[in-house]
């Protein structure tokens, strides 16, 4: 499998460097949507700060990618639904700590849970 990043340069505004417009897949077999998941643990109950949240969500994404024979290295598009705009900085620095700074689109999207527990929410499609 091939990915290829596109961020033109000219006629669009200009990309982060954590992000990339467009992710093109070359010569993947198979695709994997994965639901919106959230930061709780396997009893199903919640991190009580954004942060321990945020580490719940990469680790339940990371058994989930396993279960189909995938890593974070699958991803090629991720969503994160935030309960507060401030939780912008925080989710960023956790995805590209999780994704070892490697660029995908991406985008955010402040968003009413459906518990007030629930801080950040992220659903991914991955590639293999």
């Amino acid at each position: 499998m091939e990915l290829l990043p596109h961020s033109p340069a000219d006629g669009v505004y200009p990309a982060s460097a954590d992000y990339v417009h467009a992710m093109e897949v070359r010569g993947a077999g198979r695709l994997l949507y994965v639901a919106g998941t959230m930061g709780l643990d396997p009893r199903g109950v919640p991190g009580s700060t954004l942060a321990e949240q945020l580490d719940l969500i990469w680790a339940n994404l990371r058994v989930i990618l396993a279960s189909a024979d995938m890593t974070v290295d699958n991803i090629v598009r991720l969503t994160s639904y935030l309960r507060d705009a401030s939780y912008a900085e925080a989710n960023a620095e956790a995805r590209v700590a999780a994704l070892g700074g490697r660029a995908v689109p991406t985008t955010a999207i402040v968003a009413e849970t459906l518990s007030e527990d629930w801080l950040v929410e992220i659903e991914v499609i991955a590639a293999g």
